[in-house]
């Protein structure tokens, strides 16, 4: 009886170790708006490279001169891997231009990245979500 007790709970705890990946992660349609395009510049004061979504955070200063702080989600690490990106490629202190579409949630400073504009120009692609800013999904 023992033995068996021990198996259903060791199987639970294996079954609900697998589920919580999937319960952290959402649709894009869930949080973002694709008629919401914005474009952010600011400096990065952290950035988050791991799964499901990397995030890297900018300081942006609004037009009454108060800094914001904005969430910016972007890819999978490993989809951003293949498209040539990792851990080292956003630098705190960096600033960047982000193009993207703002969060459904009225006040949220969020903004599902598409492409980011490095400071020496260069544009960098391999955001998850809907297509490019102005553009219909």
């Amino acid at each position: 009886m023992k033995s068996h007790v021990l198996g259903v709970l060791l199987a639970a705890g294996v079954l609900s170790w697998g589920a919580a990946p999937a319960v952290a992660h959402h649709s894009f349609a869930a949080e973002f708006d694709s008629n919401k395009a914005v474009t952010l510049t600011g400096t990065i004061t952290r950035v988050e490279f791991q799964n499901p979504h990397i995030y890297f955070y900018v300081d942006v200063k609004e037009a009454d001169g108060k800094i914001v702080n904005y969430a910016v989600e972007g890819g999978t690490p490993n989809q951003l891997r293949r498209q040539g990106w990792g851990r080292d490629s956003l630098k705190i202190g960096e600033t960047v231009t982000v193009q993207g579409f703002g969060a459904r949630k009225p006040g949220a400073h969020v903004v599902n990245g598409r492409t980011v504009i490095l400071a020496d120009g260069r544009r960098v692609f391999g955001f998850s979500g809907v297509g490019e800013p102005g553009t219909n999904p």
